[in-house]
């Protein structure tokens, strides 16, 4: 039986109401995704580094012939309104020149069906504001996430109370950092005990500094003889100030015992420990420093100051987490299954790029599916082969579906990322020239021998297709992936291509790369890549097309990835009492405004 919480939505998942329930939104969303190989092609067969290794190009190969004089002729902009906001009916109404066909506008259709609503309405009409020292450090995105994330724990923390008829004794942050939401959650009027469990321990440190200047921790006392301090202070030099072993030299040369030196603390003020002082009604922090292979919490619990006075079974705790980086996600969800103390979760995710994956690479390919590309210096392959248990997906209906599974590659994975929704026009226009930069010096690679192609399929090592004819669809190129570059190198194509050759040259992390750089193009010339930049300028809108398709398709990959966590809770069912999905952000700030919730019977 479903419990009233008062925190819980209408529906489990904030599915279309084109969808009577959430089982035939489920089973909607798993037939779209496996058997759409546009949106397969869309979501994990594109990489913008071989965007122009192939003639006529996999816009042209790839992008169904009546859809493209209509993407080419539209403007980013223009563009990303019929993709997100346009209303649809009124447009498949009209006829004639300019319109989008009608393919188009169902495939547009079927998108944003299948992708999850993102609208929010605070759960509160007036949440409290943070205090000033509490939000320090915090940006006006932060400040947004974490005022409503307290907030909704909150409520949802007097539900679970309330349900269970015990109180929790403490909130467990998956990927804690700074400590931002800890913070908030901790001071008043939350008062809330936080257990945050982070694997950098600069991280921990940089947060209770914060800590401090937020009250909710004192700087460590020191006692010291100031007159002996200040007489070697001022016989180094200022430089060596924070140096305690400097501090010591100096101290011995002066002649001071080893018995003296022990009278003066000279650890520097950044040296000093955090102290907190645990009180009746007030809330309180404990850091544990801890890398997660996978959600025993175990080694986490048995570090808690509570379980020196009381056993593990008193502890009754909630995970939590605002945009735990990758696993950590998976992690926090599952700890409220391996984990007795765990007696609910509410996780918001994000960097779906560094999930790992579960089943590994596609055993079948279907017409629109290409390789992901392997280039020499990156992990792509090798992570897609390790088959981690604890990657994507989680649930058993996604792990077994068709016999076959559904896989997310890490091109699709990464483009869950991109929230067209907030794109704007100066910020488009330099994220397009960006990647068209990209996509052309990769060309100059393969017509210089920088690179090479390499096929795939059953005409592998041919070069032809079943056709008998090279496409884009049975080769790929092994790609020189460069990162960033300094952002003088984006005035202009010729600053990135000599910007992109001197760090291939003079990088050690590209040494693979620096002797053949140099040996194809230490004599390029500027005009050579003027014609370059001449040659595919005419096509930037074909990129720029195609990649406002993948992000807008990509709704539906980052609905499958958090679908994926509700469907694990909800087959637990004899552990998990109720789950959901709803939104806890405002999109614009916040794209990633999903939160997943398990409550533990």
């Amino acid at each position: 039986m479903t419990i009233d919480f008062t925190a819980r939505p209408e529906k489990p998942l904030p599915y279309s109401d084109d969808f009577s329930s959430a089982d035939q939104y489920v089973d909607s969303l798993l037939d779209f995704a496996t058997n759409s190989h546009l949106f397969q092609f869309l979501c994990g067969g594109v990489h913008i580094l071989d965007f122009f290794t192939s003639e006529p190009g996999l816009f042209v190969s790839a992008v169904p012939k009546e859809w493209q004089e209509y993407l080419v002729q539209t403007e980013p902009m223009v563009l990303l309104d019929f993709l997100m906001r346009d209303d649809l009916d009124t447009l498949a109404a009209q006829t004639g020149p300019g319109q989008p066909p009608e393919t188009l506008v169902q495939y547009v259709k079927d998108i944003r069906k299948l992708s999850l609503r993102r609208s929010f309405q605070p759960s509160k009409p007036k949440l409290p504001v943070l205090p000033r020292q509490v939000a320090l450090g915090m940006n006006t995105k932060k400040v947004h996430e974490v005022t409503h994330f307290s907030g909704y724990i909150d409520r949802l923390s007097e539900d679970v109370a309330r349900v269970r008829g015990q109180e929790l004794t403490h909130l467990v942050d998956f990927g804690s950092g700074q400590n931002y939401l800890g913070r908030a959650l901790a001071s008043p009027p939350y008062n809330k005990h936080i257990v945050a469990v982070e694997s950098k321990e600069a991280n921990t440190a940089g947060a209770k500094d914060l800590d401090i200047l937020s009250g909710l921790a004192e700087r460590e006392k020191r006692i010291r003889n100031k007159k002996l301090y200040h007489r070697i202070m001022e016989s180094v030099d200022p430089s060596e100030a924070n140096d305690e072993e400097a501090l010591k030299r100096a101290a011995k040369a002066l002649g001071v015992t080893d018995e003296d030196i022990a009278t003066i603390d000279l650890r520097s003020r950044k040296e000093l420990q955090a102290t907190y002082a645990r009180e009746e009604g007030k809330g309180s922090i404990e850091y544990v420093v801890a890398k997660l292979g996978d959600a025993d919490l175990a080694p986490v619990i048995s570090q808690l100051e509570y379980t020196e006075t009381h056993s593990e079974d008193d502890l009754s705790m909630m995970a939590v987490s605002i945009h735990s980086c990758g696993n950590l996600s998976h992690y926090g969800i599952r700890s409220m299954v391996l984990n007795s103390s765990i007696h609910a979760v509410a996780i918001v995710g994000c960097c779906y790029n560094l999930l790992t994956e579960k089943l590994g690479p596609p055993t079948f390919k279907p017409c629109f599916s290409r390789p992901t590309l392997q280039p020499l210096n990156a992990r792509v392959v090798r992570e897609s082969e390790r088959r981690d248990p604890q990657g994507f997906p989680m649930s058993e209906k996604l792990s077994t579906y068709n016999d076959q599974g559904i896989r997310l590659n890490i091109t699709a994975r990464m483009m869950a990322c991109q929230a067209p929704g907030n794109w704007t026009d100066k910020e488009s226009d330099a994220f397009f020239t960006r990647h068209f930069y990209r996509a052309v010096l990769q060309r100059i690679f393969l017509d210089k021998g920088v690179i090479s192609k390499v096929y795939h399929g059953p005409s592998e090592g041919e070069g032809e297709g079943e056709d008998g004819n090279e496409s884009p669809f049975n080769f790929s190129t092994n790609p020189v992936v460069i990162g960033s570059l300094r952002k003088q190198c984006y005035t202009s194509f010729s600053a990135y291509v000599r910007g992109a050759i001197t760090k291939l040259t003079t990088n050690s992390d590209f040494s693979q790369y620096s002797q053949i750089v140099r040996e194809k193009l230490s004599d390029i010339t500027d005009e050579e890549i003027a014609k370059y930049e001449a040659a595919y300028l005419p096509r930037k809108r074909e990129l720029s097309a195609v990649w406002s398709l993948m992000a807008f398709s990509a709704c539906v990959v980052e609905s499958l990835i958090v679908t994926d966590r509700y469907l694990f809770l909800k087959e637990h069912s004899d552990i998990v009492r109720d789950c959901w999905v709803e939104t806890v952000f405002d999109y614009g700030q916040s794209p990633r405004n999903l939160v997943v919730v398990g409550i533990k019977k």
